[in-house]
């Protein structure tokens, strides 16, 4: 494995990630490629996500980072109770971007896309059109956010494909720039 897979690896740990490596994941017919997966359980010390996760060292972390600065205190803040987990909807899958002309990020271990969020006192957020007024005011602040950590963010709104979640990606973008929906 190289160092940088490595490292990154220690960064999960330290950032409390519970994951697991996984066997390299490779469709040379359909463009597919997944060097070095981590399957994720957990992306932070008390942060579940069901169901687990295939994805890249790079997106995991990137994920874990963004719930420790960001999800969780906003949960916090916005609806007065602690993240418990996340409800992934998609991670890593073979497979084309929904117009087929280019592969889709989770194609590459390189996106995820998280459908609901519970809290510790047990109410469930669900990302969708039309949530409560604190709920919305929650996952606006996520979705706001989220543009600079991810290259790509997607969600209610942006088309219907992404009525029912957040897509959140790593895609590099022309002049380093994102492109949030």
């Amino acid at each position: 494995m190289p160092e940088e897979e490595l490292e990154c690896r220690k960064r999960l740990n330290a950032l409390g990630v519970v994951f697991e490596d996984r066997k390299a994941e490779h469709d040379a017919e359909a463009g597919c490629a997944l060097p070095y997966p981590v399957s994720v359980k957990s992306l932070g010390v008390s942060v579940e996500l069901a169901p687990q996760a295939l994805m890249n060292c790079q997106m995991a972390e990137a994920a874990a980072r963004f719930i420790k600065d960001t999800i969780s205190p906003a949960a916090t803040a916005e609806l007065g109770s602690p993240l418990k987990s996340i409800a992934q909807a998609s991670a890593y899958v073979c497979r084309p971007r929904h117009n087929g002309q280019k592969m889709s990020e989770h194609a590459f271990g390189n996106a995820l896309d998280i459908a609901s969020f519970t809290l510790q006192d047990g109410s469930i957020v669900e990302v969708g059109p039309a949530p409560g007024q604190k709920p919305a005011k929650f996952l606006d602040t996520v979705r706001k956010k989220a543009c600079g950590p991810f290259k790509t963010v997607l969600g209610p709104g942006s088309d219907a494909d992404h009525a029912r979640h957040f897509h959140l990606d790593l895609e590099p973008r022309r002049n380093g720039g994102t492109f949030c929906q």
